[in-house]
């Protein structure tokens, strides 16, 4: 047995090697991918080296964050055998608390990481770019009222550090413990010292989950609205628009030329009326300025149709236009399957949790919920089940990017930045990977939404033995409630499962959301149906663009 024990580890530690090699080669890929996407956007005219930099690097963090859910539900569904037993590996308690711990670890230093940036690093880069000179000749200036607009959200970010560890250290915590329960509580006969220094200890025994927690929940909470907002309607404009592919560019340079010809006749009108030396009147003059501003547009418009219609992508993408229809088709269909998915488990929770003072948190599925179904029944087939997470994971970032891509970046009614090929300013850019970032951290409780067996507990199976007539017989079955399995068959929880459930009133907003969520996607689906096809040139000209950037976008 202990020779076993030893080939076992090491086949492990084999296993751990395989994965660290895999990760580094998935780097390499996000890292790449991140690059081609912030070029492909970015405006060459004003475009800044530590901007662009700042923006690579936090749409990677972004989704290499998006994927550590996978490799959580990977490691704690990999300690078991299909029969429900621990494997010998991780038979001791000590090596599966190591693991536990090292993807802990990983969140607080993802998270972390994601709390630097939203919080300093990215507001920062934004308030510098901001206060740079025509001339760029003061730095000194610029670095130094870029820091005094970047204190004021350090506070805010101290600010929910300590809101959480005083939300964890209160005696109004001990008292409601649905928030963060102590596991062991001080004697009544205790002093008031006694009780303080006794939270403090469980302060640190949490390696400062709470207030980590408590700082992640609420940046998740703005993730929440970006991801009401652009994932939903990401969801239904991605696969609409390469079902109905875009007008026909022959189509549009003749629709274009009868425009700038009536355009020239309406100015040529205008300018008759003082061919005899009688001034314009102030309302001839405004539709004058309006419609030369038209006709610039126009020919602009004239010159881009005329580049696309030569450009050798047009003409691979009327190839590929089958492979784009069908594409379509199975996006609009993972999308209703993931609507349907979210409002059976709402519906579930609704039922069968305990209300709102517990967050509605539910143990197992009690309805069928076809998504967690599926990921249940591919178990089997290694690693079907870890490629499926990993592609929903990404599904919600590709369609929250096409999101984003589509409406520009709003703040209420106000739009604020577009978001176009090789025109998009160096602030949108940074608006777009921080918006990226806060819905990634909500994207884990949408999973977790989906499919909140598989997400809690993986494929992890325990054993239970039924007696009839005398004998004992051996079942494998999955695991609903945790504690009613036997000590020695513990299901280990997802260390993703403790971030999102570590304080219950969040979880009250996040399940209220997800009915926000699904009345948004309807919605975006409508709008989207109602709209015809976009122009291959779609976001390309603007009647705000100058001649200079349209140059730009030529050369």
């Amino acid at each position: 047995p202990k020779l076993n024990y030893k080939v076992c580890f090491c086949l492990h530690c084999a296993w751990c090697i395989r994965i660290t090699s895999s990760c580094l080669d998935n780097l390499l890929v996000i890292l790449a991918f991140c690059w081609i996407y912030i070029r492909k956007f970015q405006s060459r005219q004003e475009s800044e080296v530590v901007s662009t930099i700042t923006a690579i690097c936090a749409l990677a963090i972004a989704l290499i964050s998006s994927a550590l859910l996978p490799v959580d539900i990977f490691l704690v569904s990999f300690m078991k055998y299909s029969n429900g037993t621990y494997k010998e590996w991780a038979a001791n308690n000590e090596t599966r608390s190591q693991i536990e711990d090292t993807v802990l670890y990983g969140y607080y230093t993802l998270y972390s990481i994601i709390l630097f940036c939203v919080f300093l690093w990215i507001p920062f880069v934004y308030f510098y770019y901001e206060e740079r000179d025509d001339n760029n000749e003061n730095k000194c200036s610029q670095v130094k009222n870029a820091l005094k607009y970047t204190i004021g959200f350090a506070i805010v970010c101290v600010a929910l550090l300590l809101i959480g560890a005083l939300l964890f250290l209160t005696d109004c915590f001990i008292t409601f413990r649905a928030f963060v329960p102590l596991k062991v509580s001080p004697s009544q006969n205790s002093t008031q010292w006694d009780k303080i220094q006794h939270l403090f200890e469980e302060l640190g025994s949490s390696h400062g989950l709470p207030a980590l927690s408590f700082s992640i929940s609420s940046l998740t909470l703005i993730g929440m609205l970006a991801v009401i907002t652009y994932t939903a309607y990401g969801m239904s404009v991605l696969p609409l628009n390469l079902i109905k592919g875009t007008r026909s560019v022959a189509y549009e340079r003749l629709e274009n030329t009868e425009d700038i010809d009536d355009v020239e006749h309406q100015i040529e009108k205008l300018k008759s009326k003082c061919k005899d030396g009688r001034p314009l009147s102030s309302r001839d003059r405004h539709n004058l300025q309006e419609l030369e501003g038209k006709l610039q547009v126009l020919r602009r418009r004239g010159r881009h149709l005329e580049i696309a219609e030569r450009h050798c992508c047009t003409k691979v993408g009327s190839a590929l236009r089958p492979f784009k229809i069908v594409l379509g088709i199975f996006f609009i269909l993972v999308a209703l399957l993931f609507t349907v998915a979210l409002f059976i488990s709402n519906l579930d929770k609704a039922l069968h949790s305990a209300g709102i003072s517990s967050g509605f948190i539910i143990f197992g599925t009690n309805l069928t919920n076809p998504l967690n179904e599926l990921l249940l029944a591919l178990q089997p087939v290694f690693p079907l089940d870890y490629i499926l997470i990993t592609v929903i994971t990404m599904y919600f970032v590709l369609t929250s990017m096409a999101g984003i891509r589509n409406m520009g970046i709003w703040f209420f009614w106000i739009r604020l930045y577009k978001i176009r090929p090789k025109r998009t300013r160096p602030q949108a850019l940074l608006f777009l990977c921080m918006i990226l970032l806060l819905i990634v951290l909500h994207t884990s409780y949408m999973i977790y939404s989906l499919a909140p067996q598989y997400v809690m507990y993986g494929s992890q199976k325990y054993l239970v033995q039924v007696r009839n007539n005398s004998c004992t017989f051996v079942h494998h079955v999955r695991l609903l409630v945790p504690w009613s399995a036997p000590d020695s068959q513990m299901c280990t929880v997802t260390r993703s499962y403790l971030f999102l459930h570590k304080f219950w009133f969040f979880s009250t907003i996040y399940y209220f959301g997800n009915w926000a969520f699904i009345g948004a996607f309807l919605i975006g689906l409508a709008v989207s149906c109602c709209r015809g096809k976009k122009s291959v040139i779609e976001g390309e000209v603007e009647a705000d663009d100058s001649d200079i950037s349209d140059d730009e976008y030529v050369h």
